[in-house]
């Protein structure tokens, strides 16, 4: 029987000798990412965490502090330009986030960052309108108030009018000055409004007559009965206290004229042109206090939302 020679069934195939050789014991077909590619994959990716973290914060910092402090008090409507410039960068950041799910944008964050930087964006932004306002309205706004007023020392209640102290954010009162107790009154509306008045008393005698007009008024919120005259506001038991701060918030000043209305009638006395003022001690370690409450509320804030945006960063790589 004849078996016929087929020369090509001992060819080698051409391409065993185009591949590249592989080690001994290794696995070929796979080839290897170059060394650069993956040191500049490495700082795309530091890049990208460091944009996604810090552009979000900065933006709260930036809308946060001007919602805060003097420039809202000075001027609100620049403090809302400058909120409004900070949102056009959001708005900028929408528009690269929607570009880049176009495929318009080939760079190495990528769409998915875009994107998470600017909801982020927007969040921290909406966030520092929202805690500025709540700072400015609770502790700065009422320091820089004051700050800003006329300081009276030596006001004698017996023989100065309200309307002369119209511009006062601070007052002294002479020594022999006092609550009057006898005359103090609670409007209830939700919260207690307790008032009473400030009084001379008789340096001989050491009482308190009735005057012929009560202008000044220390107040107070949930301090009293509202019932009888009971009166537990501020220093109110405090012998060294003859000192007042004007209350300067705008929304609780009528509540307070409704309770010194209710005094006029019950005790037959006169408040023509009432002044609402805190009754301490020293009135400049209360507007510390505020400020530096309102410091206090900024840098928690800032710590705040500086672990938050970490936190999602960190989640989202």
């Amino acid at each position: 029987m004849d078996i016929g020679y087929n020369s090509n069934a001992y060819e080698v195939p051409q391409q065993f000798y185009q591949e590249s050789p592989q080690a001994y014991g290794t696995l070929g077909g796979f080839p290897e990412k170059p060394f650069f590619a993956r040191r500049q994959k490495r700082g795309t990716n530091i890049v990208t965490t460091v944009f996604a973290l810090f552009v979000p914060f900065i933006i709260f910092t930036t809308v946060f502090a001007v919602m805060s402090f003097i420039v809202q008090w000075k001027s609100p409507q620049v403090a809302l330009a400058i909120c409004g410039l900070v949102f056009v960068i959001v708005l900028a950041l929408g528009y690269l986030a929607v570009d880049s799910m176009r495929g318009g944008i080939q760079d190495g964050l990528g769409a998915n960052w875009y994107i998470f930087t600017f909801l982020s964006s927007f969040l921290a932004w909406s966030f520092g309108i929202t805690a500025g306002g709540a700072n400015f309205a609770r502790n700065m706004q009422p320091f820089y108030d004051v700050y800003n007023l006329n300081s009276y020392p030596a006001v004698d209640p017996s023989q100065v009018r309200g309307q002369q102290l119209m511009d006062a954010g601070r007052m002294v009162f002479k020594p022999g000055s006092q609550l009057d107790l006898r005359y103090s009154m609670g409007f209830r509306n939700v919260d207690l409004y307790c008032v009473a008045p400030v009084a001379m008393s008789n340096s001989t005698q050491n009482q308190l007559p009735t005057m012929a007009n009560y202008d000044f008024w220390a107040v107070g919120l949930n301090c009293c009965s509202g019932e009888s005259p009971d009166f537990h506001c501020g220093e109110f038991s405090n012998p060294h206290a003859h000192s007042g701060l004007r209350l300067m918030r705008d929304n609780l000043r009528p509540f307070f004229r409704l309770a010194v209305k209710q005094a006029e009638a019950a005790y037959n006395i006169k408040a023509m042109h009432p002044i609402f003022l805190y009754w301490l001690q020293d009135p400049a370690l209360e507007m510390r206090a505020y400020q530096e409450e309102g410091y206090k509320y900024f840098t928690l804030g800032l710590f705040a939302h500086f672990s938050l945006q970490l936190f999602l960063v960190v989640a989202a790589a």
